[in-house]
C-alpha cells in the first residue's frame, strides 16, 4: 500500500507566539519507504522548525515567533508499506480508560450500560459503532471546540472527533480502554484531517469509526491521545494564532472497501 499526503495551512500570529504542528505521520518501523519534505515560511522566509517526539511515535514540530508574523507550512509525504503492530503498556491500558477532557465516560456510564448491556469484544465495538452511527447526525461547523461526548449527544449532531469522543466514552464506561487517532483519511469527502476512535481489544487496537466516511484500512496515524486535546493539528502555547487556511490531501494507490463489521486496525 502506498499512500500520499499533503497539507498546507496559512496563519496570523497576531504578537510574540509560540506554535505546535502535529501535521507529519508516525514513521511506523513496518513502513519499507517514508519520504517527506516540510517547508515552513515566517513572513516569506524560510525557517527550520524544532521536532519533538510525541507518544507512541507522534512528531510535533515547534516554531517561536518574537511578533506578529505571517505562517505558511507545506508539507507532504509518500508512505509505502503497512505499519507494525503497536503494543498496549499497562499504563495505557490504564490510562486510556479513564474520564478525559472530552470524553466523559463517568457521565455516560450509565447511557452505556444500558444500551450495550453485556456485551464485550468484537460484538460491542460493532453495537457501539452502530448505536452512534445511528444517534448523530453529522452536521460540518455543529460543534463547538469546547464540545466533548456529552454535548454531542445532546445535541444529536457533530463531526468526526464528536462522533469518535462519543465512541471512546461509551467504551471507557464499560472498561475498554479506547484512545483517538488523528489520521490522513484516503477516500475522505470533503478532505480534511480525521479523527477515529480505537479500542484494545483481542490484545490489539483496532479502528471504530462511526462516521463511515473512509475505509479504515488506507488511514495514516499522525498523533494519538486521550482525545482531541491531546491530537491538535495547530495548537499555541503561547501567544495568540488566527488561522488563515487549511488544505488538506490523502490518496492511496488502491482505495479499500470498508467492511464495517470486520475488526481493522491502522496500517
Amino acid at each position: 500500500m502506498q499512500r500520499s499526503v499533503t497539507a498546507r495551512l496559512t496563519a496570523q500570529t497576531r504578537s510574540a507566539s509560540s506554535l505546535v504542528f502535529a501535521l507529519a505521520p508516525v514513521r511506523n518501523p513496518g513502513y519499507s519507504s517514508f519520504d517527506e519534505n516540510l517547508v515552513l515560511l515566517v513572513n516569506d522566509k524560510q525557517v527550520v522548525p524544532g521536532e519533538l517526539e510525541d507518544i507512541h511515535g507522534g512528531r510535533l514540530h515547534t516554531l517561536t515567533v518574537d511578533s506578529a508574523a505571517s505562517i505558511v507550512l507545506e508539507y507532504s509525504a509518500t508512505v509505502t508499506g503497512t505499519a507494525a503492530a503497536e503494543e498496549a503498556s499497562e499504563a495505557d491500558l490504564i490510562r486510556y480508560v479513564r474520564p478525559s477532557r472530552y470524553c466523559e465516560s463517568d457521565r455516560l456510564l450509565p447511557t452505556s450500560y444500558a444500551e450495550f448491556g453485556t456485551l464485550t469484544g468484537s460484538a460491542l465495538l460493532n453495537a457501539v459503532r452502530e448505536w452512534v452511527g445511528s444517534e448523530l447526525a453529522y452536521v460540518s461547523g455543529s460543534s463547538r471546540p469546547t464540545d466533548g461526548a456529552v454535548e454531542a449527544l445532546l445535541g444529536r449532531r457533530g463531526v468526526c472527533r464528536d462522533y469518535a469522543h462519543l465512541v471512546i466514552s461509551l467504551l471507557r464506561a464499560k472498561d475498554v480502554p479506547a484512545r483517538l487517532a488523528a489520521v490522513y483519511a484516503p477516500g475522505l469527502s470533503p478532505m480534511d484531517f480525521h479523527a477515529v476512535a480505537e479500542a484494545w481489544v483481542d490484545g490489539a487496537w483496532h479502528v471504530v469509526d462511526a462516521t463511515g466516511l473512509a475505509p479504515r484500512e488506507s488511514l495514516l496515524r499522525i498523533a494519538t491521545g486521550r482525545d482531541a486535546s491531546d491530537t491538535a493539528f495547530l495548537s499555541t502555547v503561547g501567544g495568540s494564532l488566527q488561522l488563515g487556511t487549511l488544505e488538506v490531501t490523502a490518496v492511496v494507490d488502491s482505495l479499500p472497501i470498508d467492511q464495517p463489521g470486520v475488526l481493522i486496525r491502522l496500517q
